[in-house]
This record gives structure tokens, sequence and C-alpha cells, in this order.
């Protein structure tokens, strides 16, 4: 988790770094069955689908499971990610708003142990914005060997090309955006100790 010294209004407030969806077309609000909205706080959000068959799954529970970060006010998902500057009070809230619903949702035994989980979460979260603000973040997963893996990948803009439309040439959130960096160690995670979910970050430098 990255945080810095800034001031406002005269006053040092510690700040952080927390992803929030972003939506560059309309795209997730036909592929996912519930698209998050712009700007909501955002998680991996691969606990939705612990213990479940992805064959059992719907194509759009499929599409979400494969490449979706959760809004936690909706509960929708959202393709992108973007890394945002946040507040301890904006970390909190996102803990809170978790919590809640893993107590109401997931089958956690109590707040306590639902807010340990959510925490943990959003820690999670916070590791995959030290990047600079505005980085755009995706996310691959796969099962393998009865284990959910997360790859995390930032995403930079494509320089529009001498000549072309400025105006139509980001239409498509996958046709300007050029993967960087390599490879980083995996990072396991178990959410209420129920499973182990392997989450690789990834960068491509060209």
């Amino acid at each position: 988790m990255i945080r810095k010294r800034v001031v406002r209004n005269s006053d040092e407030a510690e700040m952080l770094k927390l992803p929030r969806t972003i939506r560059l077309d309309p795209s997730d609000t036909f592929v996912f069955e519930s698209a998050a909205n712009p700007g909501e706080w955002a998680v991996s959000g691969a606990f939705v689908f612990w213990n479940r068959d992805p064959e059992t799954l719907s194509q759009k529970q499929r599409v979400a499971l494969r490449s979706g970060f959760l809004g936690i006010d909706s509960f929708g998902w959202s393709t992108l990610a973007i890394v945002t500057e946040a507040t301890e009070a904006d970390r909190q809230v996102m803990v809170e708003r978790l919590a809640s619903v893993l107590l109401e949702k997931f089958g956690a035994p109590d707040f306590e142990a639902a807010r340990a989980g959510a925490e943990e979460e959003v820690a999670f979260a916070a590791s995959l914005c030290q990047h600079p603000l505005q980085t755009l973040l995706a996310v691959q997963r796969s099962i393998e060997d009865g284990e959910m893996r997360e790859r995390f990948r930032t995403l930079k803009r494509r320089e529009a090309a001498p000549g072309e439309d400025q105006l139509h040439a980001h239409v498509s959130a996958f046709t300007y955006h050029e993967v960087e960096d390599e490879i980083e160690p995996v990072e396991q995670v178990d959410l209420l100790a129920l499973s182990k979910i392997d989450r690789i970050t990834t960068t491509d430098r060209r």
C-alpha cells in the first residue's frame, strides 16, 4: 500500500491509493450480468466465485469471473479499474461496506470475521495501486489445478497516430491500450480462511 504526505487546507493528511471502477465504453453493460457504475471503489471480487463450479455459471457470470473488478456499492462488475488517490476515511467506508456484504450474503460467521476478510480484500486492492495515479488496471482469472489464479496488468493508452481521428481513436476500451512491464512474484491471499487465490501482478515494459 502506497501512502504519501500531502497538505490540504493547511492541514496535513495521509493519503493512499485505491482502485475505482471506470467505464470507457458501454461494453460492460452488455457483457456483465450487472455492470458497476463508473467511479465506485473497487476490489478484485474473486471471492464471489469461491467454491463455485464455472460450468454452472451463466455466460455473463463467466465473463465476470474471467475479467471483472467488483464495485462495492452496486456489487456490479467493471472490466477496468483506475488508480485513484483516496483517504483513510474512504478506505474505512470500503471495509465497512464490504464487511456488511460478506456477513449478509457470503456466510461470514460474524461481523468480526467479515471485517477481517474485508480488511484483507481492501488491502490487496490497495497493493494493486503501486502505480501513478490514473493508471488503468485489468485482471485475467483462470482456474488451474482447482485454484483460482489472478493476473493483473497495468494498461497504457496508445497515442493516436498522426492524422488519426482524435474523436473516435479511443472508442474501444481494448484497442488503445498497451501492456506494460514483466511478471512479478505471486501473492496468495486467504479470504476468511475460505480459499487460496494466487494473484500475479503483471507489467510489460516496452
